[in-house]
């Protein structure tokens, strides 16, 4: 099944659509953390309270040096959570990945911007590749084909890395990729409430409602 993230450290949000979806848990990045003015630790033990012990939780290395990573990785694989430590593509990046699974640490791929670079951080060990998909349209290219070749490129070439599709402006973009068949997602909140409403969906509601108690007034639907 899709594995279904939020991409926030809104625990109210994640608690709101935990009620309704079966949440996989949160990814998070240092710009989500450093907006939302909480540590990594403080939002960890408010999401688990909400989420459960099974949540899936992705949190990104700051470090900036391959030996750095490796290190900060090996920490954040302590913490008592089931925990994915996410990686910049990158030259350094992937010389980190491939110690990390040396390790036996559950790695994400971060800012993937081009299906090739997916490849590589899938041949470097990676468990998760994320790339951008609105920020690869932003910058004058098809997110969704980018998803869709590195899709066909692990299939084509037996490699096990999933997809976890990111950085999202519509449902639109949402729909074409879970199409592809991908693994995994993460959604913003805002994007998260576009899938959930349609502007036709509350006037049908509210006719509904008119015509039932026009008929049947305060009854139930089993008195009737």
């Amino acid at each position: 099944m899709l594995e279904f993230y939020l991409d926030t450290a809104d625990v109210a949000q994640v608690a709101r659509f935990n009620e309704c979806l079966p949440l996989r848990g949160i990814t998070t990045n240092p710009t989500i953390l450093a907006k939302g003015g909480k540590g990594l630790n403080e939002v960890l033990a408010e999401m688990a309270e909400v989420l459960g012990a099974d949540a899936r939780f992705h949190a990104q290395v700051v470090s900036k040096t391959v030996d750095g990573m490796v290190e900060e990785a090996k920490q954040i694989n302590e913490l008592p959570y089931d925990m994915v430590v996410k990686v910049p593509a990158t030259e350094t990046g992937l010389a980190a990945i491939r110690k990390m699974k040396a390790e036996g640490i559950q790695v994400l791929a971060t800012a993937i911007y081009s299906a090739h670079q997916g490849f590589l951080a899938a041949l470097a060990g990676a468990d998760y590749l994320a790339p951008y998909v609105n920020r690869i349209d932003g910058m004058g290219a098809d997110g969704v084909k980018a998803v869709a070749d590195l899709q066909q490129l692990l299939e084509r070439h037996g490699l096990n890395s999933k997809i976890l599709a990111a950085s999202f402006k519509n449902t639109q973009q949402v729909t074409e990729v879970m199409k592809l068949g991908i693994g995994a997602i993460t959604l913003p909140v805002d994007v998260m409430s576009q899938m959930l409403g349609h502007p036709a969906v509350e006037p049908a509601v509210s006719q509904f409602s008119l015509d039932w108690e026009n008929a049947f007034g305060e009854k139930l639907s089993f008195e009737s």
